[in-house]
C-alpha cells in the first residue's frame, strides 16, 4: 500500500544518498515509502553513486592558499578526504586548487545552505516579498522561492556555478570528484580576505 511521503523521510534519504530532493521523492514514492528500497532504486539509476560515500570519516586532505591581484585578495581553504593516498593525488590537488580559485573569484559567504541562519533567510524572503507586493499570493510564493534559490546560488559555495564551467555547480563538481576518487570529500571551511575590507574611515 502506498503511503504519503513526508519531508523527514525525504531528508533522511537525501542524507544517506546525497541525491536531489525530487529524485528522493520519486524513489520513495516508487518504493512505497520503504527507504532501503528507495536507496536501492537511486543506486541502480546511478544517482547515489557519490552520495553513498557520504558519512565516511574524512580527516585527511589539504589546506591550500591562494593570493590574487598582487596581494589584494587571499583565500585559505580546507578540503578533506579519507586517506593520505588520495590527498597526494594530482586529481585531488587540482580539485582543491580549483575550489580556492573559485572562492577568490566568486566570493561565497558560506560553504552550504545549512550554514545560513534562519534569520538571514527570513530577511531575504521579506525583501523578495516586498518587491512583488500586490501580486496574487500564489504568484508571490513562487517568485519568493525563486529569489531565495538565486540568493543561495550567490552566497553558498556548493550552489554557485563553477567559474570554469558555469553549466555545473560546485556541489555537482564535488559529487563528480567523489565518484572519481572513490572517497568521501568534504569542503570543510574557507576564509577569504580582501585588502582593506571592513576598515572604518
Amino acid at each position: 500500500m502506498s503511503q504519503e511521503i513526508d519531508s523527514k523521510l525525504v531528508k533522511q534519504l537525501r542524507e544517506r544518498t546525497n541525491a536531489g530532493m525530487m529524485d528522493c521523492k520519486k524513489a520513495l514514492s516508487e518504493a512505497n515509502g520503504d527507504i532501503e528500497q528507495a536507496e536501492l532504486i537511486l543506486r541502480k539509476k546511478g544517482i547515489a553513486s557519490a552520495g553513498k560515500k557520504e558519512g565516511r570519516i574524512a580527516k585527511e586532505g589539504l589546506v591550500h592558499s591562494y593570493i590574487h591581484l598582487a596581494g589584494r585578495v587571499g583565500v585559505l581553504v580546507e578540503v578533506n578526504c579519507e586517506t593520505d593516498f588520495v590527498a597526494k593525488t594530482d586529481s585531488f590537488k587540482d580539485f582543491v586548487k580549483d575550489i580556492t580559485l573559485h572562492i577568490a573569484a566568486a566570493a561565497p559567504l558560506y560553504v552550504s545552505r545549512d550554514q545560513v541562519s534562519e534569520s538571514v533567510v527570513a530577511t531575504e524572503k521579506e525583501i523578495a516579498a516586498a518587491q512583488v507586493e500586490g501580486k496574487p499570493s500564489n504568484v508571490i510564493d513562487k517568485i519568493v522561492l525563486g529569489k531565495i534559490e538565486k540568493f543561495y546560488s550567490t552566497v553558498c559555495l556548493l550552489d554557485q556555478p563553477f567559474i570554469k564551467d558555469p553549466g555545473k555547480t560546485i556541489g555537482e563538481l564535488l559529487k563528480t570528484k567523489i565518484a572519481e576518487l572513490g572517497e568521501n570529500i568534504i569542503i570543510r571551511r574557507f576564509a577569504r580576505f580582501v585588502l582593506g575590507e571592513g576598515t572604518e574611515f
